[in-house]
């Protein structure tokens, strides 16, 4: 739906879901190769201490491919994660070590299995469909991250977060909900833009 105000035409954030995905779609994979392989070169630009938790993500879809990025940033020290998905409201980070068999962890994505160490991540990256110059950031829609990014809080943990997506994702403003968890910065292929 599309609300009018005035005379400016607002998009609901379904509309720029849809619209950022649908641009993200039209990236010839061989571009997106490129494009997340231009992101793991930007890897030294995030700053973390030696030991610090990151959770990356499998790829799906159209998303960026973060691998390359995810070993860089463990060559520099860093504990990697994956997210899991445990049921329709919930995901938990379980620990990726070198040698671990990836399962299939649902939302069409994998990860270690159920005997993976469940971990608590200090840097989140985190796949989007769209971001505003503001950090502020519309998901898929399932709410999966917003609810572990309380989680965290309520735990008394401050996870920084970071936004990954193709230049393309960025529109000029998101309509942002009191709930709505601003990013701290934004990956994409040309670099680390930090907010606030």
């Amino acid at each position: 739906m599309t609300i009018c105000r005035g005379s400016r035409v607002h998009l609901t954030k379904a509309d720029i879901r849809k619209d950022r995905l649908a641009l993200r779609d039209t990236i010839p994979p061989e571009m997106r190769v490129e494009k997340s392989l231009a992101m793991a070169e930007h890897a030294d630009a995030l700053d973390f201490d030696p030991g610090a938790m990151i959770s990356g993500f499998m790829p799906i879809r159209s998303e960026a491919d973060i691998r390359p990025l995810m070993w860089r940033l463990r060559s520099r020290g860093a504990a990697l994660c994956l997210p899991v998905v445990l049921d329709r409201e919930t995901i938990v980070f379980r620990e990726l070590l070198p040698t671990a068999e990836l399962v299939d962890t649902g939302f069409g994505t994998r990860g270690p299995g159920p005997d993976a160490k469940e971990v608590d991540p200090d840097i989140l990256l985190i796949p989007l469909s769209a971001y505003d110059r503001l950090g502020n950031r519309i998901g898929y829609g399932a709410g999966h991250y917003d609810r572990a990014i309380d989680r965290l809080l309520r735990k008394g943990l401050k996870p920084r977060l970071i936004g990954i997506a193709f230049d393309v994702q960025k529109v000029d403003e998101i309509p942002a909900e009191p709930h709505d968890m601003p990013l701290d910065a934004i990956l994409t292929e040309s670099g680390l833009t930090p907010f606030g």
